[in-house]
């Protein structure tokens, strides 16, 4: 019987079914996420291919890339038996790298769906471990101006300073604007302090002639929660 380190090694598998000559042979889209994974890791260890290296560690994220993408390099390496630096800051970057082609062009965007709100600040609340607060500003036809973050917090708050956000709205002749924030523990729904403050910014900018249309909560997994989809605007 051949020993271990014969079996798992892809050299030894049939040429169809090692990941890069399928990717070469039938395409990217017919591969696995293991079998891209895998790719990405390059090799396994000896006791176990690149392949089956790749599935243990989507096995433990329940096969949801998105939550993979939650994990730092130092998550993969101590949790994983195989996976070292390298390997590990392969695969955070090929991920990040993923995440950043989702962002959408931002040039000459007229907002008008919760879902473009997704897309335009998805790069920079996925994955974050801690709260932070942004403001889309648009024109008054709803033509993307620019994102801007305004507030870093903890774990589970962060605060508003209205006077640097309104600030920003008049210097960039911004009359609507999108609220948006994150909550890092993946649950979507609206606290009291987030319906408070949604008041508060639209009640404000009323006087000054800005319109706050929405309020979108990031979660994780893509999931994401409008004020506006929910019939909660003031």
């Amino acid at each position: 019987m051949e020993n271990d380190d014969t079996y798992n090694s892809i050299k030894n598998w049939a040429k169809e079914d090692r990941p890069r000559e399928k990717l070469m042979q039938i395409g990217k889209k017919k591969l696995t996420n293991a079998e891209l994974l895998a790719i990405i890791i390059g090799s396994g260890s000896r006791k176990e291919s690149a392949v089956q290296l790749a599935q243990k560690i989507l096995n433990s994220v329940n096969n949801n890339v998105n939550e993979l993408s939650s994990l730092t390099y130092k998550d993969l390496i101590n949790k994983f038996k195989g996976i070292g630096e390298a390997k590990s800051i392969n695969i955070v970057a090929a991920l990040e790298l993923g995440n950043r082609r989702k962002e959408i062009d931002e040039d000459d965007i007229i907002i008008k769906e919760p879902n473009q709100v997704y897309n335009v600040l998805f790069s920079d609340l996925a994955d974050l471990e801690y709260e932070t607060f942004w403001i889309i500003l648009m024109s008054n036809s709803q033509r993307f101006i620019k994102k801007v973050c305004i507030s870093e917090g903890g774990w589970s708050e962060t605060s508003v300073d209205l006077k640097k956000l309104f600030k920003i709205c008049l210097e960039n002749n911004s009359s609507k604007i999108i609220l948006a924030h994150n909550h890092p523990s993946g649950n979507i729904l609206p606290s009291e302090s987030d319906k408070a403050i949604t008041e508060r910014i639209s009640k404000a900018g009323k006087i000054l002639s800005i319109n706050v249309l929405d309020h979108v909560i990031f979660g994780r997994n893509g999931e994401y929660y409008s004020f506006v989809e929910k019939n909660i605007m003031g």
